[in-house]
């Protein structure tokens, strides 16, 4: 496994980090996904960390705080080997609201620190010079060991960094989402920003399964109405798929292990954010910390993926 620095901080973090996002459950209605036993999840957090993942991403609004208690169950006897990482929700970004939230954090992961600390959505009813200065407060007393922000714009980004040390920043970002690369990345890479990336596999799409069965296979999965998963955008990405089916036969790999290693050849990236519940899909995806992909192949995958996401605008 390979290991990176978080921001400016001494914080070591694996290349890939463990998303634990499905393991709480969903807490919307209209997006549902099945929730296994939490026993195996448990064993799951600590199958990847005997693998070398040392980052674990979660949110107290994660199955309502469920996600993070499962994470505190698994790793709170190897705390000191953990880099938890974990989200405050949009509605609590008072410097109040922060306290009483950092607290529940605190309390459902089992420790006494967060090494990572996230606002997970803007919220412009909200001053962020009080948010982020309640959080720098937060920082320079110990309880956390960093800060990120997640799905902020640039301008946003901009503005936070008056008021706080920001260390991390979490997008969307694969090879059919690449807007961050205009303005967020230069932004990350000359402030020393660590990049997370989140739905690194476009929902699975960039796996290859859904081209390869025609599709959804359940017309009930909360997926069916994203676009990405329109029939008719299935077909324009297998340009896309076919390439990465092609380089996976060269390295001998899958084609979520040649997407993934695509994002951690990116511009200031330090970790991908890789979620399931399915322990064998979870050991396959981190064996792409193990590729090396030639620099032409990199750049053909970029064009390729380029080209897509210009043909799925256009269509819009």
């Amino acid at each position: 496994m390979e290991y990176r620095k978080l921001g400016k901080t001494g914080i070591r973090v694996s290349c890939i980090t463990h998303g634990c996002m499905e393991l709480g459950g969903s807490n919307r209605p209209e997006i549902y996904w099945d929730v296994r036993d939490e026993e195996i999840n448990v064993r799951l957090l600590q199958k990847a960390l005997s693998l070398g993942i040392n980052c674990f991403d979660t949110a107290e609004s994660y199955g309502n705080g469920r996600s993070e208690i499962i994470v505190g169950r698994a790793l709170a006897s190897v705390r000191s080997q953990c880099v938890l990482a974990t989200k405050i929700a949009k509605t609590h970004l008072h410097a109040d609201d922060i306290e009483r939230s950092v607290e529940g954090s605190l309390r459902r992961l089992q420790t006494d620190y967060i090494d990572l600390y996230y606002v997970h959505w803007p919220n412009p009813d909200i001053p962020l010079s009080e948010t982020m200065t309640k959080l720098e407060k937060l920082r320079e007393s110990g309880v956390l060991r960093a800060i990120g922000v997640s799905n902020f714009h640039a301008d946003q980004l901009k503005e936070a960094l008056q008021y706080a040390q920001i260390d991390a920043y979490q997008p969307e970002y694969n090879l059919l989402s690449r807007d961050i690369e205009q303005d967020i990345i230069p932004l990350c890479a000359a402030n020393q920003i660590s990049v997370f990336s989140y739905n690194s596999l476009a929902k699975g799409i960039l796996t290859g399964i859904f081209h390869s069965n025609g599709g959804l296979r359940q017309p009930e999965d909360f997926r069916s109405a994203k676009a990405l998963f329109q029939p008719s955008s299935l077909e324009m990405e297998r340009p896309l798929i076919d390439c990465l089916m092609q380089l996976a036969k060269k390295y001998d790999a899958t084609p979520a292990q040649i997407a993934v290693r695509w994002l951690l050849d990116q511009p200031a990236m330090t970790s991908t954010i890789i979620g399931t519940q399915n322990s064998k899909h979870f050991v396959d995806n981190i064996r792409a910390a193990e590729l090396a992909l030639d620099a032409d192949d990199i750049c053909s995958l970029s064009t390729v993926s380029a080209d897509v996401i210009n043909a799925l605008k256009a269509k819009e």
